[in-house]
């Protein structure tokens, strides 16, 4: 996956993606038939789990291969394996790309904010050693730095396009039926009448203000908005805790990461280096340790 995902690093060879002409193979060295190829292999792959997990036939697995073999529609009717090879597509390059990429920002600038990692850090310790999910989910500041770094870093730029159907007015503007418009995340994100100082990384404004779904959108808004946006903010909340609470880590380049285009992503140039510097113990335990050996 990250292969097929690199092909569209460039403005130039993610324009193939937009504008059918370019989509020409060429050749296993050409962009287009480089991504054929990188793509072919994928789908064999995923076709021989599909294969193998339907003959498996095991009722009681619950991965999401398994459940969406078994599930069936209003009239009774299973997907076929070129559906289940979509759905699959869908939720790993949009599910497991973009997810990483907003995780990726979260470490940076987590590590990058002594004061935040560290306000963070008594957050998190105060759940104790083997905290329940929905625990890590509901914190506070957790939530307010994985909103400041989706405001910060958005994973995508743009929401999905939106065709008017009906004359509108917008802010002084005459919109006709047929006009295209592309709601762009990352400069609402900028604005600094919403955000003072937008380019400075303050968890603190989602605690001190409640923003409408019209002022943050990272994952877009309306009916249209991004289907695996729970799905997401869970996943990203558990790994950072997880991660946080057990390591130690530290950036390996403590030089300003700058965003690259990843495909339809904007993803970290250099990928976030970091090395962990050693195992990390709740604070109140490190007390608790240190009570008893002075007792």
């Amino acid at each position: 996956m990250p292969q097929i995902l690199d092909i569209f690093q460039s403005p130039l060879s993610s324009s193939l993606l937009f504008f059918s002409f370019l989509q020409q193979d060429l050749g296993a060295w050409s962009p287009w038939g480089k991504f054929l190829r990188d793509r072919q292999q994928i789908d064999k792959l995923i076709y021989a789990e599909i294969s193998e997990r339907r003959e498996q036939n095991d009722s009681h697995r619950n991965d999401i291969l398994s459940m969406l073999i078994s599930a069936q529609d209003d009239t009774g009717q299973s997907m076929t394996d070129q559906e289940l090879r979509d759905q699959l597509m869908t939720l790993i390059v949009a599910g497991y790309e973009t997810t990483a990429t907003a995780i990726a920002w979260g470490l940076y600038w987590i590590h990058q904010k002594p004061l935040v990692r560290e306000k963070l850090l008594q957050e998190l310790d105060t759940l104790g050693d083997s905290p329940d999910p929905m625990s890590i989910y509901r914190l506070s500041y957790l939530s307010a730095v994985c909103n400041e770094t989706l405001r910060i870093h958005p994973v995508v730029i743009f929401s999905f396009p939106r065709v008017v159907q009906e004359p509108a007015q917008l802010l002084g503007h005459s919109l006709e039926p047929g006009t295209v418009l592309l709601p762009n995340i990352y400069l609402t994100h900028q604005r600094e009448d919403l955000y003072p100082q937008p380019k400075e990384f303050q968890p603190e404004r989602f605690i001190k203000r409640q923003f409408s779904p019209y002022e943050f959108l990272p994952f877009g808004g309306g009916v249209r908005r991004c289907i695996g946006e729970a799905l997401a903010i869970f996943e990203m909340k558990l790994v950072l805790a997880t991660v946080l609470s057990r390591y130690q880590l530290a950036l390996v380049d403590r030089r300003t990461e700058r965003p690259q285009r990843r495909g339809f992503t904007l993803a970290p140039s250099s990928g976030v280096k970091m090395v962990i510097t050693g195992r990390r113990a709740r604070q109140e335990s490190l007390v608790n340790m240190t009570t008893t050996l002075v007792s």
